[in-house]
């Protein structure tokens, strides 16, 4: 037991001299233009957007975020919308940027209708977006899709606002290797 309190002892001894006060140097140290810069100066400390959040160019949160992964479609159509085609221009410039990233495209649909019908429906609209990808430049062994028909509705109800918002074609962007 004594090799116990022994290593407690230091241990606790190590972890109360590690909470020194910085300003044991002096209230100048840091600003001497050495490689202790800016430590005390009290300017903030500028490293840009962390790597993979909304706010890194490269990364999917900021495609997702900023660029917008979805196209929503009028009722029974996959005729893409102009602002649908506003969405996917920017997908298709950051697609472009980022070449080393691969895209699934899903097409979504509402609850109306069999599910047959809706699965062929879904299908039709991440056509609709693959294809205008494609037309843009983006290689299309980049892009896969597939059809979820009504089987994954975001929002439930039997109402137009529903409805509308599940009409939809979704880019889920993933890394991957393309060649």
């Amino acid at each position: 037991m004594t090799r116990l309190n022994t290593a407690l002892m230091l241990s606790a001894a190590l972890a109360v001299s590690a909470c020194a006060n910085a300003s044991r140097f002096g209230p100048d140290y840091g600003n001497d233009g050495g490689a202790n810069a800016g430590l005390n100066s009290g300017a903030p400390i500028s490293t840009g957007p962390v790597p993979g959040s909304a706010q890194d160019p490269r990364s999917p949160a900021y495609f997702q975020q900023t660029v917008g992964d979805r196209v929503l479609f009028p009722v029974d159509q996959s005729t893409l919308t102009a602002e649908g085609r506003a969405t996917l221009d920017g997908q298709a410039q950051w697609l472009l940027t980022n070449s080393d990233y691969l895209a699934v495209i899903e097409g979504h649909a509402d609850e109306q209708g069999t599910r047959e019908y809706n699965l062929a429906l879904g299908a039709r609209r991440a056509n609709a977006v693959r294809e205008y990808l494609v037309s843009k430049g983006i290689a299309a062994s980049r892009l896969k899709f597939l059809s979820y028909g009504k089987e994954r509705p975001i929002a439930i109800c039997s109402e137009e606002a529903c409805y509308a918002q599940n009409r939809r074609a979704v880019t889920i962007i993933s890394a991957g290797l393309t060649s």
